[in-house]
């Protein structure tokens, strides 16, 4: 299944929902890969300058690692075509016109926005507007 690829219809029905749990990003030098799932990681990116993980606020904490911000995720339940073009650019201009910045990553079937967690509920009501925009 490789997902919808025409932009007004995922705009239309991108059913955006809020993840229930806090999230931070966290990163490790020397690190690789696999390393410290104990923290369950949402994500995993390998940089040059070390493994960065977004994992649960919670794990963090209980390890007494240090985080800049607090993120909260919104998923974009439509299917999106891992080719499809525009979306990221619409919901991302979406979420500038209210001040609000996108954290973006795009798994098989969805993408998973990443926003202030003080944002959270503006970017969820940013988002629902965009699509309802699209349906008519």
């Amino acid at each position: 299944m490789s997902g919808e690829r025409d932009l007004d219809k995922l705009l239309a029905t991108m059913s955006p929902v809020l993840i229930d749990r806090e999230f931070v990003f966290v990163t490790f030098e020397n690190a690789r890969y696999g390393d410290h799932s104990e923290l369950q990681p949402f994500a995993a990116v390998d940089e040059p300058e070390g493994l960065t993980l977004l994992v649960p606020k919670s794990c963090a904490d209980e390890q007494q690692l240090s985080y800049d911000s607090i993120f909260k995720g919104i998923t974009l339940r439509v299917h999106s075509s891992l080719g499809a073009v525009g979306l990221t650019a619409a919901f991302a201009a979406q979420l500038a016109t209210h001040s609000i910045s996108a954290n973006v990553l795009a798994g098989y079937f969805h993408d998973h926005i990443f926003v202030q967690s003080s944002e959270a509920n503006n970017a969820l009501v940013a988002l629902e507007s965009l699509a309802e925009k699209h349906r008519t």
